[in-house]
């Protein structure tokens, strides 16, 4: 972070960086917590509300750059390296948040991972474990240490950023549509679950965004958006606390159609689509 700045050892020897506690935020400031904010929609998302004055918890495993975008945001950005596998990390960077700035009033669990995977390949079913402990535990583990408090405030937007490729599983990415299928139906549960808590839940389904995640993709992608015009959009429909919502809207058309083609079509139309490669992960 900033000169300004200080470091506090966090579990497993990690450092977390937060600014100072003199540095504390206006309780009229929003407070926002995002994992996965070193690249891609989350970096976006960050970048949004701290345009806005916010102050900004960022999760996320490369803490190089998390300090290039405190740097950016002097005095607003609470840095903290960690795995949103490591639920102890987790708890520790949200007790420390909270101490520090207050209960925060939207947290979105955007970390995920993607990548080309075939039942077929034994080396694959690591891949499988991975991308679902990511793109599902990790969104448990991120709402969970902040969830009381939110609730006890009676206030709050916990978010998910799942996906357009959850409506339907796809060839070649297996792993990634199941867990996007997955966290879809998690975040339903947990709607029902706040329901009158005062606690709204947000499941956002993104179709293409241009991101790390979709450089290796070998196929056309409709509708595509770039990061930051998404983050916006993204943004207005966390306000505005619509439960769910397919960013751009245009992908929410061809989800819904999808959803409602027989098997027997889809299998004959999507049988032969380009697959993602089987490549290292991409965040």
């Amino acid at each position: 972070m900033a000169g300004s700045a200080r470091q506090k050892r966090g579990v497993g020897g990690k450092a977390a960086d937060t600014t100072q506690s003199s540095l504390l935020a206006p309780q009229s400031c929003l407070r926002v917590v995002i994992s996965g904010a070193s690249s891609g929609i989350g970096l976006a998302l960050a970048q949004h509300y701290l345009h806005q004055g916010a102050v900004v918890a960022a999760f996320a495993r490369r803490a190089e750059l998390l300090q290039a975008l405190s740097a950016q945001f002097p005095q607003q950005v609470h840095c903290y390296p960690l795995d949103v596998r490591d639920a102890t990390a987790i708890q520790a960077a949200a007790h420390d948040f909270i101490a520090r700035v207050g209960v925060p009033d939207i947290v979105i669990a955007n970390a995920g991972v993607s990548r080309g995977t075939l039942t077929e390949y034994a080396e694959d079913v690591q891949a499988f474990q991975q991308v679902m402990d990511i793109n599902v535990l990790g969104a448990v583990k991120t709402f969970q240490p902040f969830l009381a408090a939110m609730r006890a405030a009676g206030k709050g937007r916990l978010v998910g950023i799942a996906s357009v490729a959850g409506f339907r599983g796809l060839p070649g990415s297996e792993a990634y549509s199941a867990s996007k299928a997955a966290l879809i139906s998690y975040l339903e549960s947990l709607r029902v679950e706040l329901y009158r808590s005062g606690v709204k839940v947000v499941t956002i389904c993104p179709g293409y965004i241009t991101t790390p995640m979709t450089a290796h993709n070998p196929y056309a992608m409709p509708f595509i958006l770039d990061a930051d015009v998404a983050a916006r959009r993204i943004a207005r429909v966390i306000h505005c606390g619509k439960s769910f919502a397919v960013v751009p809207w245009q992908m929410g058309l061809v989800g819904s159609l999808l959803k409602w083609l027989p098997n027997w079509l889809y299998d004959l139309l999507f049988s032969k689509a380009p697959h993602k490669p089987r490549l290292p992960n991409q965040e």
